[in-house]
């Protein structure tokens, strides 16, 4: 049965795709990347390349990264018609999304409007934080500890919720608002808790504590911040207490 496949491709390295998602890109037919500035091949279509079969057709469709929701619905209801067409017509048609699909993907709208017309499937891949979390050996959460994602161009107050209420915290995207999240951490004496991993897993990744950072500072567009509260040896010492 053709379907509509939604495949992570993971943060950065090829080694890093699952094998379920290496054997779903070789039995496409059709493969929907997004297109990269200048009619470049984007970041997700370079991960999966060492996997993509040399008969493969790819779409390069443009999806708008701008704050105007019509514009970009409007991109996606065409891209999704597309598909649509495509997988009636017998193809096994595939969708690259950074990182996991579930998690701050685009894959989530196109797959939201043509999931009631053509079956659709979804392949899991691992996400930025928690490669930038193995890559550092830092556990996200441990026992009863409590875990946030929030992406930096969220309201500050959720962002300050989040930052207050939580022991560990990722804050994606964080080259969007990086200067005004640095001042929250910092009046609350966290830089030193807390890392910086641009590129994660790329040939050119950066770990980097924000302690060792000015808020003037230049961050790369993947770049993600981990605080982390409670140092291990923090916890354990508490609990033996």
């Amino acid at each position: 049965m053709s379907k509509f496949w939604g495949i992570g491709v993971g943060p950065g390295d090829s080694d890093l795709l699952t094998i379920k998602a290496v054997k779903t890109i070789r039995q496409l037919d059709i493969l929907y990347t997004p297109q990269a500035h200048k009619d470049g091949v984007s970041v997700a279509e370079t991960i999966a390349q060492p996997y993509l079969p040399t008969d493969l057709t790819i779409k390069r469709r443009h999806f708008p990264m701008s704050g105007d929701w019509v514009t970009k619905i409007h991109s996606w209801q065409a891209i999704s018609q597309e598909v649509i067409q495509d997988v009636k017509a017998g193809q096994q048609v595939g969708f690259l999304t950074l990182g996991d699909p579930s998690v701050y993907s685009t894959y989530s709208y196109i797959m939201q409007l043509i999931e009631d017309e053509v079956p659709v499937q979804t392949i899991a891949g691992i996400s930025s934080y928690s490669q930038i979390a193995a890559s550092v050996s830092l556990p996200l959460v441990l026992d009863d500890e409590r875990l946030t994602v929030v992406p930096a161009t969220a309201p500050v107050d959720q962002v300050k919720a989040a930052i207050d209420h939580n022991d560990n915290v990722v804050i994606m995207k964080i080259s969007a608002n990086f200067q005004q999240i640095y001042g929250l951490l910092a009046a609350r004496n966290l830089l030193a808790r807390c890392v910086l991993v641009s590129k994660a897993s790329m040939a050119d990744q950066k770990v980097q504590q924000l302690a060792d950072l000015t808020p003037d500072a230049a961050i790369p567009y993947f770049s993600t911040l981990i605080l982390k509260k409670h140092s291990l040896r923090e916890t354990m010492a508490h609990e033996i207490v």
